[in-house]
């Protein structure tokens, strides 16, 4: 399988949001077996490639001129992990120079773990509790493997950050306060709290999402000392 294959769906030439301290490129990969009620990019789930993509070889052109301006390429989606092409694109962007990042909810373990020696960070996306999946995804037994993603990081040495979001139809701030502290307890030292957005969502009949400030300040009590970074996103 070829670089050249990677069903890109769009970039982000510049950002500085997408990886921690550092100014990335990045691609949004097309392609997720998840259908999360709250998803805000719906378009991104079918796999397909249609004249409107950004190529591969369009990536590298812009990467070759950025040499020495960009630390990293990140690779977001949809869910990038299930495409094949994204082993080949790590490895050349490795080569390029670039620091590697992807953004996870890692849905089987058996496709994020040959991408492990090439990553240099990891934002997983934790969406419940291991066994709470279903509500959120719609998708049977999809938490277990996502969970034990948190260890595979681990072992492999590779930074990384989990991150849920919070949609207030879908989770009480009690709720968020369990993950957290499971979390805590799994070892995880950096868990951000991303609140939904609520201008496209693939179901918008759960409401825009929206939690209110007081059970921002509950949640932020109760998680602020568990990690050595925390942070509430909106």
């Amino acid at each position: 399988m070829l670089a050249d294959n990677l069903v890109i769906g769009g970039m982000v030439a510049f950002s500085t949001v997408d990886y921690p301290q550092h100014l990335a490129t990045t691609l949004f990969l097309q392609g997720c077996p998840w259908r999360c009620h709250y998803c805000h990019n719906p378009h991104l789930i079918p796999q397909h490639s249609d004249h409107d993509n950004v190529t591969w070889q369009k990536v590298c052109q812009h990467l070759e001129g950025r040499r020495n301006l960009l630390d990293a390429v990140v690779f977001s989606g949809g869910e990038p992990t299930t495409q094949k092409a994204l082993l080949p694109a790590l490895q050349q962007t490795r080569e390029m120079g670039f620091k590697n990042a992807l953004h996870t909810g890692a849905p089987k373990l058996s496709l994020l773990k040959p991408l492990l020696p090439w990553l240099d960070w990891v934002g997983l996306d934790i969406k419940a509790m291991p066994t709470g999946y279903e509500a959120v995804t719609t998708t049977r037994r999809s938490g277990l493997e996502s969970w034990a993603a948190i260890a595979e990081l681990q072992q492999a040495g590779v930074d990384f950050e989990c991150r849920m979001t919070w949609h207030r139809a879908l989770h009480s701030w009690e709720q968020v306060v369990s993950i957290g502290e499971l979390l805590s307890l799994r070892g995880v030292s950096k868990f951000a709290v991303q609140v939904a957005r609520g201008e496209q969502m693939l179901n918008q009949a759960i409401g825009d999402g929206r939690v209110c400030a007081e059970d921002k300040r509950l949640v932020c009590e109760a998680l602020e000392s568990s990690f050595d970074v925390f942070e509430m996103r909106s």
